[in-house]
Order: structure tokens, then C-alpha cells, then sequence
């Protein structure tokens, strides 16, 4: 059976960084069999255009407490550029040597190759960005991803177990 798997990481006031992971045994997120944290006494400081230095740890880290995924999807750019310049997202398939979408909800000035995806009644586009396959078929896969919203549920989750803190290791 395939794993999906969507993380973020979240930098709390009092330091360090908590990172969340959410699995799914469908592309789709619609069916979530896992949900993970990891937190980080000590990360990197904040350094634009080099995030992945500070966030690929805490990824990481979260995805060390279970077992592989196929594919994973970070709130970010998997590249920066249309030249191939590596963020979180192509730092993370290197290491992993899996596919990597990568979901930003922010435009980066030189992110031009970036694929806007509208969902739901949005009419701010995500920009989309992969690695390990096609940017095609990377926005299709966010576009079918569950919720009926601008980010899907499987985001908003990590986004929100991240943002609460170290929480007990939940699988279902």
C-alpha cells in the first residue's frame, strides 16, 4: 500500500521548531492513517531564500518517527526558480529520493515556473512546484487533494498540529 504523506514545520516563540506529519494511504489525503510531530530544541536561524536549512531538520525529524512515505507534500517551493535553483521541497526529494510536491501559498519573485492551481471558490491561486515528477502531474494531485477549500485539509492539518505543539503520536 502507497504512503502519502504532507508535512510543515512551525518555529514557536520560545525557539526551536515543531514539525507535523500527516499520512495518507490515498493521493487524495482523503483517508489519513497517521499523524506525527517532532519537535526541535535547536534549528537554524532564518536565512531568505535558504529556509531549507533551517526546515529540512525538523522535516526530517518527523518523518524519522514512521515508517517511509511515496510521496510527500511541503508547504513550499520544491524550487525557486525556472533555473532549478533547489528549495525545501528538491533538498527534501535529494534526501529522500522520493516525489516532492511542493504548495506554496505565497508568490516568490523569481518562483515564475511555479503552477497556479485554484481550488474551491479561491481566486488566489497555490503555486505549485515538484520534484521526482512532472509539474502536471503535481498540480493535478493538489487539485484533487480533499477539502472543499483554498488549502486543502490534509495543509491545514499539519499547519494546525505544528502550530499546537509537541502532541502525543496518534495512528489510525
Amino acid at each position: 500500500m502507497a504512503r502519502y504523506g504532507a508535512v510543515d514545520v512551525h518555529y514557536p516563540a520560545r525557539g526551536g521548531a515543531v514539525a507535523a506529519l500527516v499520512v495518507a494511504d490515498d493521493p487524495a489525503f482523503g483517508h489519513v492513517v497517521e499523524e506525527r510531530t517532532a519537535v526541535l530544541a535547536d534549528v537554524e536561524p532564518y536565512c531568505p531564500g535558504a529556509l531549507y536549512l533551517r526546515e529540512l531538520p525538523a522535516v526530517l525529524a518527523v518523518l524519522a518517527t514512521t515508517a517511509p512515505v511515496d510521496l510527500l507534500v511541503v508547504d513550499g517551493y520544491v524550487t525557486l526558480d525556472p533555473d532549478g535553483t533547489p528549495g525545501l521541497g528538491a533538498r527534501a526529494h535529494a534526501r529522500l529520493g522520493i516525489p516532492v510536491v511542493g504548495v506554496a501559498k505565497t508568490a516568490y519573485r523569481s518562483a515564475t515556473h511555479a503552477v497556479p492551481v485554484l481550488r474551491g471558490a479561491a481566486s488566489r491561486p497555490l503555486l505549485v512546484t515538484a520534484a521526482g515528477t512532472t509539474a502536471a502531474a503535481a498540480a493535478d494531485l493538489v487539485r484533487a487533494m480533499a477539502g472543499p477549500y483554498r488549502l486543502p485539509t490534509a495543509l491545514q492539518r499539519v499547519d494546525r498540529l505544528c502550530r499546537e505543539g509537541h502532541l502525543p503520536v496518534r495512528s489510525r
